[in-house]
């Protein structure tokens, strides 16, 4: 494998939710407590910022065009400029929002919310119906399933632990939850993760300095050593998918603090020797 290499000194509060656009050879991902999110071609080097009237939870491709949204509101479409409310299924909870999500391949937008154990994990199909799929959730975050798409992973980060469930591909259903990950207390929380063709999942330990690759039982395989404290989530990206994008946080750190840390808030990126998985776009 290469060397770490930031990719953009971007400074973000809460960078969150890399998902890489294949037909477009861009990266998106979004600045929660920006209410923004972003999208580059590392190519040409090309950016733009979208600037949403709400935190940004995390932002998909649609495949009819634009984007769909799980914001602090709920679910919502995205032209570009406006959103357009689908659904809010957690309107009567003013201190709830939606956190990351991910769109599977059946081309529906899983995403979940944060709560003091009472947040819940929620599936928006392809016609517009959303159906909450766990509860007793604190803090949803990364989301994937395995190459043969009989296993969902789903991290809740303040229990840090990462479940396994049994997938239906054809309904959407899932069960048999399994702790397939449990860190210490004193090693960090996992956070976002993505799984490559290899069926490893990848998980950005947020306060603990690095990525892991965990093999298909749970086992360590490697360990990223990143120079920022709280790495967020990992996505591939790249021609040949090969490429794994980081992004980073920022937030809750002193300025004292951040001169340990210079680059927290960046993007990062590092050329593997194992690829990814091709993202599909919302169906809906």
């Amino acid at each position: 494998m290469s060397e770490l290499e930031l990719v953009l000194d971007c400074k973000n509060q809460l960078g969150e939710g890399p998902t890489w656009n294949a037909d477009e050879g861009a990266l998106y991902w979004v600045d929660i407590l920006a209410n923004c999110f972003h999208r580059l071609n590392p190519v040409t080097g090309e950016q733009r910022r979208y600037d949403v009237d709400t935190m940004v939870g995390t932002v998909v491709a649609r495949a009819s065009g634009g984007f769909v949204l799980a914001t602090k509101r709920g679910y919502e479409f995205f032209d570009g400029e406006k959103a357009t409310m689908i659904a809010s299924p957690e309107a009567d909870r003013a201190e709830s929002r939606f956190n990351d999500g991910a769109v599977d391949r059946q081309g529906r937008f899983w995403a979940g919310t944060m709560g003091d154990k009472n947040a819940a994990l929620y599936r928006l199909d392809t016609d517009l119906s959303v159906h909450k799929m766990e509860t007793g959730i604190s803090t949803s975050n990364g989301i994937g399933w395995s190459p043969d798409n009989k296993t969902m992973y789903y991290t809740d980060s303040s229990p840090r632990q990462i479940y396994a469930y049994d997938f239906d591909a054809a309904t959407g259903a899932i069960e048999n939850r399994r702790i397939f990950v449990q860190l210490p207390e004193t090693d960090g929380v996992p956070d976002g993760l993505t799984v490559d063709a290899d069926g490893f999942i990848w998980s950005a330990v947020w306060d603990g300095w690095r990525i892991v690759r965990y093999d298909p039982d749970g086992k360590v395989e490697r360990e990223i050593k990143m120079p920022v404290q709280r790495p967020t989530s990992c996505m591939f990206g790249g021609a040949n998918l090969d490429e794994l994008y980081f992004t980073s946080s920022r937030a809750g750190f002193s300025e004292q603090e951040l001169q340990s840390q210079p680059l927290a808030g960046g993007l990062f990126r590092l050329k593997t020797d194992v690829k990814g998985i091709l993202e599909t776009a919302f169906g809906g």
